[in-house]
Formats: structure tokens, sequence, C-alpha cells
């Protein structure tokens, strides 16, 4: 039971000191967005989610352009688009 509570402690502690950072590790980015260290670096390596690397070796990221990022490509609701909501048929169905 003591170490379930420690382990969520250590959960809040971390959590709460991302909230106010501005500049991010790779671990920070991971527990920000929920993708895995392993394809955050794949995304890194094809240049597709922005970043700094600094002294050639440590890699840091900006927090409003992580923010950004997550916001790209936007799907709009129907209503913004005018569009009906499609009525879902049966598999059956022949319209």
């Amino acid at each position: 039971m003591d170490d379930k509570i420690i382990g969520l402690l250590q959960a809040i502690e971390e959590n709460t000191l991302l909230s106010a950072k501005s500049v991010l590790t790779t671990h920070d980015v991971v527990l920000l967005t929920g993708i895995s260290e392993t394809h955050l670096r794949n995304m890194r390596m094809r240049r597709e989610i922005p970043y700094y690397r600094k002294s050639g070796k440590l890699i840091y990221y900006d927090r409003k352009e992580i923010e950004d990022w997550m916001k790209e490509n936007r799907v709009d609701t129907f209503s913004e688009c005018g569009e009906r909501v499609p009525i879902k048929r049966g598999r059956n169905s022949n319209e």
C-alpha cells in the first residue's frame, strides 16, 4: 500500500513539474503527447516534429511548438462545414 501511494505521489509531482516547463525533454514530450519514445525518435528523424539539438546530442522541444503541432490538421465538425450528419445504415442496407 505504501509503495502504491509513493508511486502516485511521484506521478503527481512529475505532472506538476511538467505543467510548469516551457522547454521539454524527450521524456516530457512522451508524457505530454502519449507518443512512445521510439515513435517520437522516428518522427524526429523524419523531421515530422519540431525539436532543438544542443551540443550535438541533447534534444529539447519547445512546449508551445509541440502543442501547436498537436493541434495541426484539425477536423471540422459537421456543423462547421455545413454538412448533414450521415445516417448510419445497417450492414445489408442497399442505400
